[in-house]
Formats: structure tokens, sequence, C-alpha cells
């Protein structure tokens, strides 16, 4: 048997109601994703519920994407998004073990890909 164990996040950013500062969909740490680094991402609700796991080559406008495009799984659900974790992971063979297994271990509610426990 394989033993995975998830990375611990490396950025960790939430969701402010109303705020103050500049914002990107209302996260004012959007700043703090890395914009040249290459990891996977996980998208939460206010319950902690895992929403979607993504990977990138370039974390912060892969994100972005998910918040401004048409054809993002998520689209239809922006709004429940509101914490976002950030795991950076160079190797491209780790960053799709990872994002498979934490898919299929915590049962992302918006992933249809790389679903195995129908």
């Amino acid at each position: 048997m394989i033993q995975i164990t998830i990375p611990t996040p490396d950025v960790t950013i939430y969701k402010q109601i109303a705020p103050k500062l500049s914002h990107i969909y209302g996260f004012t740490d959007f700043i703090l994703i890395p914009r040249d680094k290459a990891g996977i991402f996980m998208f939460y609700n206010d319950k902690d519920e895992l929403l979607f796991v993504g990977k990138a080559r370039k974390l912060r406008p892969r994100i972005k994407k998910h918040f401004e495009d048409n054809v993002s799984v998520i689209k239809e659900n922006r709004e429940e998004v509101t914490k976002i974790e950030v795991c950076l992971v160079e190797d491209p063979v780790h960053r799709e073990i990872y994002e498979t297994y934490i898919i299929n271990e915590y049962k992302a509610k918006y992933n249809v890909d790389k679903v195995l426990y129908k």
C-alpha cells in the first residue's frame, strides 16, 4: 500500500466580507499566492468543506481564472468559496498524484474529473 502525505499548505487566504482594502473577489491577501510557482490549490466553503482541488504551473493566474472564466466547473458556485489553500509543489508528477488523491480522499464537491469513488 502506498502512503501519501498531503503537504501542509504554504499559503491560506480567507474571503473578507465587505473588504475595505483592495481585493480580488473578496480576498484581500490574494497577492500572497505566488505568481510563478507551481502547486496545488484547494477551495473551501464557510463550513470548511472541500469544494474544488486543482493544480497549476503558475498558481495565481490559474486561481484567478476560476473566478473569471465562463468554463470553470465552479462558475455557478464562486460565491461559495471562502478559503483558498495553496501548497507549492514543483514536480508535475507529484502535483498530479496529490490532486487525484485529495479529490478522492476528501470527496471534493465540484471536481468531476479524476473521481474514482462514485
